[in-house]
């Protein structure tokens, strides 16, 4: 059955057509279109609705017309100019109708039409003239014009305007370019307050305007997965937006704002789209950053536009990603002022939130993965009500996502999704559709009519490691590089309880000469003191393997170094997993603002001399079991060094270490 539209209806809305106005930053999708489906009955507006550049053709046109008008004026009746000589003729021959004179200048007309001198085309013929009469002449020209007939007039050669127009022609230029510099100054002006896009005549500072994706292709929560009890918290919303009568009837209010947390990739945006294509209203998007221009009050004039069309159409919702860009805590230090255009932009935001009556049916959605820096008055009550954590899926979430994409993709009837989901710990989303694709692409290019499991392992490869360098490595290097790689992966698999070591290669990859994969078995969201200092320990191991074979140690241990302090410093300054320090959190959480520590400084030595000191122990530690189990070092490096490449049952063989001894117990 169709579900109810929230008119109550038993239809569901007809699409529309994108809205694609230039002056807008925003996308719509479901917009009601012409036809009266406005809510207010307002239709889709079919009378006239200028367009903003209508007034600038009409001043153009009218400065044309002026122009015109002024040549017109100003010019003279088209005479032709004549020789004296010819004009004695026409007297002679008595064709003179009747002259105008003024001093040694004489204007006159034929009563015939003539060929003009000097041309051979007969057809070119004049009848008004003007000519001089040369100051040496001695003829009786007025006698003789008397004796033909002709009417002798003496008037000033060209006329006399009168006051407004002599004022007119004199004040036109100044006129003119005073008008079309103030036409040009209200035309951009009115531009910017609307959010103007660039590609007008002028171009103003607003935006090119973004295409909308058809109305048909509306995103429902069939094309969710993965995050179910995140669409049961969202479920009441569109219930809400579908019949909110009966939440009327019993005093309820719907959040007016609900904000999506979480890392990048997720499907914060894509589940906004869904609450208002399963709920089937209208959906008014835009990132933050859209709202933000060089001058100030643009962004505050584009959120009240924008609030203003979904009210026109409500029940509607209202999406705002990346809203950190504009919801930082004010006064944080992160604007030059108190009055900037970001802080303008997020004031209006609160107003208009705050303006919302809870009875017009709008929803404002927005997503960051900062909360933390969002400013505490847009997170109260009646703004954002309710704040929705959207994490990474976990196995079964993995393995329902990688069923929505790959449902246009032909597979292979042996790969099975729940073993990609297997491999796959800890990606988003995005990740995943990213990872079908690279899959896709694959076996297209080994001409493959269906998508298996070895393009799956090949894509993962290529996103985990990067791509493939055609690197020719010196003997000395290469063989160091497997020792190094070798050490890694031996720690990992001696180690109680650490990640399962998948894949080793020493084929150079992005900026690495070798790369050692391990993953867990599971999912995993927390983690305890043994196995953080056991990532540490293998994060050394090529390090260690180096000075224990050869006696040195190269750059190549940067990236291991880097992720040893952060685990270190976390362990110290963040997890209370110090003595010393005891169970405080002294650093800021990774991509906190730098000066959001309040620690001393002693506190801050100490938790430096911590961190040194566990990375020192686990370093030995690392270096006393490479010692202990030379042999399979030995053994692990050579073969590869053989086959430079090797799986997770290859490695575990070369080691000599049975497999089933690094699971974690069930």
């Amino acid at each position: 059955m169709p579900s109810k539209s929230p008119q109550g209806q038993g239809e569901r809305r007809r699409p529309a057509p994108p809205d694609r106005r230039p002056d807008r930053p925003w996308r719509a999708e479901g917009v009601p279109g012409e036809g009266g489906d406005r809510p207010d009955g307002s239709g889709g507006g079919k009378g006239f609705r200028p367009n903003r550049n209508t007034f600038f053709w009409v001043l153009l046109v009218a400065i044309f017309a002026l122009s015109y008008l002024s040549m017109h004026l100003t010019g003279r009746h088209e005479r032709e100019s004549i020789p004296y000589t010819a004009f004695t003729q026409q007297l002679g021959a008595g064709n003179i109708k009747d002259v105008y004179t003024k001093g040694y200048q004489i204007q006159g007309e034929l009563k015939n039409p003539q060929q003009i001198p000097g041309q051979n085309d007969r057809s070119k013929t004049y009848r008004s003239f003007e000519t001089l009469r040369p100051s040496f002449a001695n003829d009786n020209v007025y006698g003789e014009m008397v004796a033909k007939g002709v009417v002798v007039e003496a008037r000033p050669v060209n006329e006399d305007r009168g006051f407004l127009a002599n004022l007119l022609l004199s004040l036109l230029p100044v006129l003119l370019f005073v008008g079309l510099w103030i036409a040009a100054i209200v035309w951009i002006q009115r531009r910017m307050s609307r959010g103007g896009g660039a590609g007008g005549l002028m171009g103003g500072f607003g935006r090119s305007p973004k295409p909308v994706a058809p109305d048909e292709k509306r995103a429902t929560f069939a094309d969710v997965a993965g995050i179910d009890e995140v669409q049961e918290e969202l479920s009441e919303i569109v219930d809400f937006l579908r019949d909110p009568g009966k939440y009327r009837r019993m005093g309820a209010r719907v959040p007016r704002g609900v904000l999506l947390t979480g890392p990048p990739g997720t499907g914060k945006t894509l589940l906004a789209r869904a609450v208002a294509g399963e709920a089937d209203v209208p959906f008014y998007s835009a990132a933050a950053s859209e709202f933000i221009e060089m001058v100030v009050g643009v962004g505050a004039a584009r959120v009240r536009e924008l609030f203003t069309e979904a009210r026109k159409t409500a029940p509607s919702i209202i999406f705002i990603d990346e809203i950190d860009t504009i919801g930082r805590t004010r006064g944080s230090g992160a604007s030059m002022g108190g009055h900037d255009e970001r802080e303008q932009t997020l004031n209006q935001v609160l107003t208009e939130m705050d303006g919302f009556s809870g009875s017009e049916g709008v929803v404002v959605i927005a997503a960051t993965n900062r909360p933390d820096i969002l400013d505490p008055a847009l997170l109260r009550p009646g703004r954002f009500d309710r704040t929705v954590s959207v994490s990474a899926p976990d196995l079964d979430g993995r393995v329902s996502i990688l069923r929505v994409h790959t449902r246009d993709v032909p597979l292979d009837p042996a790969l099975d999704l729940v073993a990609v989901g297997k491999i796959t710990p800890g990606m988003t989303g995005a990740d995943l559709a990213n990872l079908v694709n690279e899959a896709a692409l694959l076996a297209v290019k080994r001409g493959k009519d269906r998508v298996d499991m070895y393009d799956f392992n090949t894509a993962l490869e290529k996103i985990q490691l990067g791509t493939r360098r055609s690197l020719v490595m010196p003997p000395d290097e290469r063989r160091r590089t497997s020792y190094h790689e070798s050490g890694h992966a031996l720690l990992g698999m001696l180690l109680p309880g650490a990640d399962p070591v998948r894949k080793i290669t020493i084929v150079p990859h992005g900026r690495a000469l070798g790369v050692t994969v391990s993953t867990p078995e599971g999912d995993r969201y927390a983690w305890d003191e043994t196995y953080l200092r056991g990532r540490i320990i293998g994060a050394l191991g090529g390090m260690a393997a180096e000075e224990v074979v050869f006696g040195v140690v190269t750059t190549g241990a940067e990236s291991d170094l880097e992720q040893v302090t952060r685990i270190a410093r976390g362990m110290v300054g963040r997890w209370g997993m110090s003595d010393r320090v005891g169970p405080l959190s002294v650093l800021p959480a990774e991509g906190s603002e730098p000066m959001a520590q309040y620690a001393a400084q002693g506190t801050l030595d100490v938790v430096d001399e911590e961190t040194r000191r566990i990375v020192e122990d686990c370093y030995a530690e690392a270096v006393n079991l490479l010692r202990g189990n030379r042999d399979k070092l030995e053994s692990l490096a050579q073969t590869l060094l053989e086959e430079e490449t090797l799986d997770e049952e290859a490695a575990y063989e070369a080691a000599g270490i049975p497999r089933t001894a690094t699971r974690p117990d069930d």
